[in-house]
């Protein structure tokens, strides 16, 4: 056992962006391993209820399997930015947006990213359906530079990889649409540090590999 958390995660996972993204701004330190999604190592299949990244093992063997979930328990050992106490509203505003990201936005995304996959999927409705959720981010960015005030929160960090995979699935459409404030915030977090320092490429981890370290004075 490692003397550092677990982290198995996957480069281009909006979930496992979102779990790095958190881990990172509270400087806490995990061992971080990534997975092939296409030939998951059993080791990941062990220990994940899900089979889905991110998974996090904490020292004590617990196991933290929902991405939401790996955000709050690294801010809560740790929240050096405040993204838990925004400048508007609170956790559970928060969280109520996030659920509203988590589950129709993302269902209509998958939907429009990936419309052959799912019977009677139309892409253009799919997309509307997600537009409306965009929009209403647009108009609570309008009024402050993100969602909850004028420094960054939870709520925009695990949402900003979801509008940035939608935007990836029609960026020119994207940016023709009327949402000025919403593609600056997206603009921000796409050339931000945090950006880079959590994109950072990794190789497939195996077994018997030697670790890597992500977070916090890891190389």
């Amino acid at each position: 056992m490692t003397d550092f958390p677990i982290l198995y995660s996957f480069r281009r996972c909006p979930y496992a962006m979102r779990a790095r993204l958190a881990v990172a701004a509270s400087g806490l330190t995990v061992e971080l391993r990534e997975i092939v999604l296409r030939d998951k190592a059993p080791e990941f299949l062990a220990v994940s209820p899900s089979a889905t990244v991110p998974c996090l093992v904490d020292l004590d063997g617990g196991v933290v399997d929902e991405s939401l979930d790996v955000m709050l328990w690294a801010l809560h050992r740790s929240d050096p930015e405040g993204w838990l106490t925004p400048e508007i509203g609170d956790l559970d505003a928060m969280l109520s947006l996030i659920a509203e990201n988590d589950g129709p936005f993302k269902r209509h995304l998958d939907r429009y990213k990936y419309d052959s996959r799912y019977e009677g999927a139309d892409k253009h409705e799919e997309r509307e359906g997600a537009s409306q959720f965009l929009r209403k981010l647009n108009e609570q960015l309008a009024e402050s530079p993100w969602l909850f005030g004028n420094r960054a929160s939870l709520a925009d960090y695990a949402i900003l990889p979801f509008v940035r995979q939608f935007a990836n699935s029609g960026r020119e459409w994207f940016d023709a649409e009327p949402w000025d404030a919403l593609r600056s915030w997206l603009e921000r977090f796409e050339t931000s540090d945090k950006f880079t320092a959590m994109m950072g490429k990794y190789e497939r981890w195996n077994a018997g590999n030697p670790p890597v370290f992500f977070g916090k004075n890891a190389a």
